[in-house]
């Protein structure tokens, strides 16, 4: 896997970067940090490729156990540290699981099996923050 982030100029702080894949990522940052705030910070987007790891690994378990998945939101709220560096310290993970007679054992073993065993980015995350799970589920109509 590979990644290039290039800095877009001397006006701001916004960077490029390019995947390994070919696909671009803007980021920003704040304005009393000399950013426009026009893309997400870079930690926005750790916190937000940690909800697609884990939501990514909650649908696929789901299908492979052959439950009738329809939808699934992870939202995620974190807390940093104070001080330098300014790691998660906390996040809480909660679902929103939907579909037709799913069976809840079935969502909450695919939301242990991405938390403990699958999901790289939420097991790194975890090296520093304290990672809770919540989940629901809605009847599709």
């Amino acid at each position: 896997m590979e990644c290039t982030v290039k800095w877009m100029g001397m006006d701001g702080m916004t960077f490029i970067a390019e995947t390994g894949t070919g696909h671009l990522i803007g980021m920003d940052g704040a304005p009393e940090a000399g950013g426009r705030n026009l893309a997400p910070r870079p930690m926005e987007l750790l916190l937000a490729g940690t909800g697609g790891c884990s939501a990514f690994d909650v649908v696929l378990i789901l299908k492979k156990s052959r439950q009738a998945v329809t939808g699934c939101e992870v939202r995620l709220i974190a807390e940093r540290a104070d001080t330098d560096p300014k790691v998660f310290s906390r996040i809480g993970f909660h679902y929103t699981v939907k579909g037709h007679s799913l069976k809840p054992d079935a969502v909450e073993r695919a939301i242990q099996l991405s938390a403990e065993k699958y999901c790289s980015a939420s097991i790194m995350m975890a090296k520093t923050a304290e990672l809770t799970h919540t989940w629901e589920i809605v009847e599709a109509d």
